[in-house]
Order: C-alpha cells, then structure tokens, then sequence
C-alpha cells in the first residue's frame, strides 16, 4: 500500500503553515541560528493533527472510566476461574463486549499518530540538498520551499540531521558534526523525559488496572517505550524529534484539562476494608505526583467550662426546676 497520500498530507499542511508565519512576518532567515518559520511550521503540524484527534482522545479517556469502572468485576472473574485462562479471557471479553468497553481504546490515539510521524520522518529525510529537480518538487514542493526547508535550522544544527548522522549526510547539509550531536542528544533526553511524564501522569489519575494485561499495558508505556528511544532516537532527524516533543507537551496539557474536567471517579473499596476507612481516590495532585495538602479541618468549638460546686453546697439536681420556697 503506497503512502504517498501521507507525505503529500504532512508536506501540505508544512508549507501552510510555513507561508502563514512567513506571512506575519516571522523571518525565514536564520535568527539565533534558529529558522523560526520552519520550526513553527513543525510544531503548528502537531497543533492541527491533535484538534482533529481530540473527538479521539475523548473517546480513549471514557473507555479508560468505563475498564476502570468494571474493574470490580474482572476481579470477581479472575477468582472465579483462577488456573482457567481461556475460560477467563473468554469471560472477560463478553463483559468488555457487553459493558461496550474497549480494552485497546487507550492506545488507539497513538496508533493514529503513527502514519503522521512515519510521514514526517520521510519527508524531514529527503530532505537532500544534492536531489535532482524532480525530487526537490515531489509531494508539492516548489524548488525554493525544498531548498529553504533543507538549510532550516535549530540553533545551527539542520532540522534534517540525526544524532546518527554520517560524515557524508552532513557534509550534504553543510552541518558541524558535534553541534548536530549535542542539540539532538539533548532533544532526545527532553523527549524521553516528556514521554516518561505523559504516562506517567495518565496512571496517578486513574490508578494501575487489576487487569493483568492492562497492567501489562501501562508498563510498558511508562518505562519500555521511553526507554526504546534512547536508542530509535538516534536515528530520528532533529525535526522529526521537536515534532515529538511538541506533542507531548501538549498531550500533558490536554491531559491535565481532560481529568479536571473529568475527574477519575473513587476507587473502590477492598474487599476487607472497613467503610469508616475508604481507599483513597487516585491522586489529584500535580503532574509528579505530589498530592496537594488538604486545607486544614475546622477546629470544633470548646465546650463551655462549667464550674464546680462549692464546697459543702447540696448537690444540685438539672432536671429538676428551682425548689419552692416554704410558706
């Protein structure tokens, strides 16, 4: 199956967004090393992928309240038919089926994601001086956008250098092999760093899922895929990574907006658990996970003081009215 619709689709919405900021002004010559236009370009390309995925998100964070929701009764199912794996997937997509629960909701805005940034990547790559006029105008591109687009750079390091990048690759884009590796080394940890954080913050909202799987899941979101682009980031050009970047800024953002507005609802109790002491809801502090102190119970008034009795004094009784006096 031919992408082409793809690069056609990354690269028109690109130029769009290059001659809007070269309309209003943002110069296209480099300004601290920097080609701004360029830069916005690609960071306004995440900026409209995610509006149209936003109907998407909303539907991933409802699925997300709907499995934890039945979380209480996958439990019961895993005891039923603990040592019964197959009668206990069985079980559990006919309850998913039947609660219209989608277990794969959760990554389907990601999947969607995929063909852009795989379009990105092979637009950035292409990216090459030395092409013939043929393929500098290929996807829609007139010979004066590619040539820009070439010689764009983030503080002096082309947006089409990889930390990977080959004596030859950069000799072709007219790029200084050490500024090339510390600015995409730094992008790098910055995107690790960002990936981390989005996973990260989506679990202290909703808790870890009793769902082996899910559990599985979230895992391997939180540490496999940061730790995958330590490695698959070297080979990323430096454009394809502040694409990277820029969407999970605005994924930690659109998240945070999602669940205030949306709050997780309190996790069950456990079994066993006294209903004087409920298991506290997921945590609703900021995006590390620090729990915002709670504002301070109000103190019961005192009791008035009452005094004693005299010494020697009858005791009084309360219930009883003042004695009448005898005639």
């Amino acid at each position: 199956m031919s992408l082409d619709w793809i690069y056609y689709a990354i690269s028109w919405i690109l130029l769009v967004w290059h001659g809007a900021w070269d309309f209003v002004g943002v110069p296209d010559p480099a300004v601290i090393g920097t080609n701004w236009a360029w830069i916005l370009a690609i960071i306004f390309l995440v900026v409209t992928v995610r509006v149209i995925l936003f109907p998407v998100f909303v539907k991933q964070i409802k699925s997300q309240r709907a499995m934890q929701a039945l979380q209480p009764q996958v439990k019961a199912l895993q005891e039923k038919h603990k040592g019964d794996r197959e009668t206990l997937q069985k079980e559990m997509m006919e309850l998913y089926r039947k609660e219209k629960a989608n277990p794969l909701m959760g990554c389907l805005p990601m999947f969607l994601q995929i063909p852009v940034f795989l379009g990105l990547f092979h637009v950035l790559r292409r990216l090459n001086p030395d092409k013939s006029e043929a393929g500098k105008t290929l996807y829609g591109w007139t010979i004066s956008q590619f040539e820009s687009a070439s010689s764009a750079k983030l503080f002096t390091a082309p947006i089409a250098g990889k930390f990977g990048s080959t004596a030859e690759e950069l000799a072709r884009l007219g790029a200084n092999g050490t500024t090339v590796k510390i600015i995409a080394g730094i992008l790098v940890l910055v995107m690790m760093g960002t990936t981390y954080l989005t996973s990260r913050q989506m679990i202290l909202k909703t808790g870890w899922a009793e769902d082996p799987q899910q559990r599985m899941i979230q895992k391997l979101m939180l540490y496999g895929i940061p730790l995958s682009l330590l490695i698959s980031g070297a080979i990323f050009p430096i454009g394809v990574i502040i694409y990277w970047v820029t969407n999970n800024l605005f994924t930690l953002a659109q998240q945070q907006w999602v669940l205030r507005k949306f709050p997780p609802p309190p996790t069950m109790s456990k079994p066993g658990t006294s209903a004087r002491n409920p298991v506290q809801p997921a945590k609703t502090g900021g995006l590390l996970g620090r729990a915002k102190s709670a504002p301070p119970a109000p103190a019961k008034p005192a009791a008035p003081k009452v005094a004693g009795p005299k010494p020697g004094a009858k005791p009084v009784n309360p219930k009883k009215g003042p004695a009448k006096r005898q005639g």
